[in-house]
């Protein structure tokens, strides 16, 4: 089994497009989240979401844009990032060691915007063809695939807000076994009112005065998730190969598990994740003892938070590192998140700090000893466990390390 090196990240989310804007926003705690009054007037419940200031037509030209929605292109901004921060050169993607793992589980918007041409044309001729492929639920995979002219390993992971950090691990995996040299892994999210709206039909938004305050992970007053998204991008190497072409090496995945509750769609049970993380540990050679903070994925929904918490406590006891979910500050960035975890892990190992989970006031009555961080702390960083879960009991955990 090889060892899987870190050797480049990127990132588009609510906090910025670059590694130090978002370095810093974790530093200091700062929220991305605002309202969108279009939301209400349109009929949603909650207008809060996360917000990006990007434009597509800096990164790509418009014949490439138009097989690519917003959220691809955002893609390929944090691969270019992380392909820059790897120091890798174009020429050395182009052979069949170099693979493509992303994490999406849908394109909402572009299935909205062909039906109403149909509709407005009356011909399916008069659509265009970008549509096809940008409708594609591995939309990110396949047009990337075409620019980079990577050969290797070209596919999406689907597995709702797990597919981030399930395509990490599998990416991990590849190269552990021989399979792939490097991959360029990572996941991303639209971000828009038409890919979310039965979500907030749901009743599963959160609903407060101030945006910043309004995602509250394992606070006792937590009532609803905010809806977030963007791109998160991380190069994974042969840690042996990277060594020898003198790359800088950001950290290792050296452990990664999953498993499914195999109990309820939406509902998480009290031992699945547990499971996953246990598995990542194992894989990682660690004890609960070694792991210095807990990346959770708490998305500030009453059952779920109350569901991970339990977990964590399962796996460490009473006594629990640092805990903190970041989407107290982005939001929850859904089949994103597990990769753009592994992103702010790394920016925080990097800068030897641990970011807080803010608005986090008194916890449940159940969660009390646990260990969350309400404030950032200076501290260098060895291990790192980061944790996803996603509709239909889906669970990944992946172990950082960092030297």
């Amino acid at each position: 089994m090889y060892r899987v090196a870190i050797t480049g990240v990127g990132i588009v989310s609510c906090l910025g497009n670059d590694r130090e804007t978002v370095a810093s926003a974790l530093y200091e705690g700062r929220s991305g989240i605002v309202s969108d009054p279009e939301r209400i007037e349109l009929g949603f419940a909650s207008s809060l979401t996360g917000a990006i200031d990007f434009s597509p037509k800096k990164y790509l030209t418009r014949k490439q844009r138009k097989t690519m929605p917003d959220f691809a292109v955002q893609a390929y901004a944090a691969v270019a990032d992380a392909l820059e921060h790897a120091s890798l050169a174009p020429e050395e993607l182009r052979n069949d060691m170099t693979g493509l793992v992303f994490g999406c589980d849908s394109s909402g918007l572009t299935a909205v915007e062909q039906v109403d041409l149909l509709r407005e044309r009356g011909e399916t001729c008069l659509i265009g063809s970008g549509h096809v492929f940008r409708a594609m639920t591995s939309t990110v995979t396949l047009n990337l695939n075409s620019i980079l002219g990577t050969q290797g390993a070209c596919w999406t992971i689907s597995s709702a807000c797990a597919s981030g950090g399930n395509a990490v691990g599998q990416a991990a995996d590849l190269i552990a076994l021989g399979r792939q040299e490097r991959v360029i892994c990572g996941a991303a999210q639209e971000l828009n009112w038409q890919s979310v709206c039965s979500f907030d039909g749901l009743g599963a938004f959160a609903t407060n005065d101030d945006p910043t305050k309004a995602s509250r992970p394992f606070d006792s007053q937590r009532n609803g998730l905010v809806p977030s998204g963007g791109a998160a991008a991380i190069v994974l190497e042969r840690y042996d190969l990277a060594v020898e072409r003198g790359a800088h090496i950001l950290g290792e995945v050296c452990g990664y598990g999953f498993s499914s509750d195999g109990e309820a769609l939406s509902v998480p049970s009290s031992t699945g994740l547990s499971r996953a993380m246990s598995m990542a540990l194992r894989n990682a050679d660690v004890q609960p003892s070694d792991i210095d903070y807990i990346n959770a994925h708490a998305t500030s929904t009453p059952l779920g938070d109350a569901a991970e918490g339990q977990n964590i406590l399962r796996v460490f006891g009473d006594t629990t590192p640092p805990v903190a979910s970041l989407k107290s500050m982005t939001g929850h960035e859904l089949w994103m998140t597990g990769a753009s975890q592994v992103v702010y892990s790394v920016l925080m190992a990097e800068r030897e700090f641990l970011a807080p989970n803010i608005n986090f006031g008194e916890p449940d009555d159940a969660l009390k000893t646990l260990n969350v961080l309400q404030q950032t702390k200076e501290t260098r960083v060895h291990n790192i466990l980061c944790n996803s879960a996603g509709f239909g009991g889906t669970n990944a955990s992946l172990v950082l390390r960092f030297s």
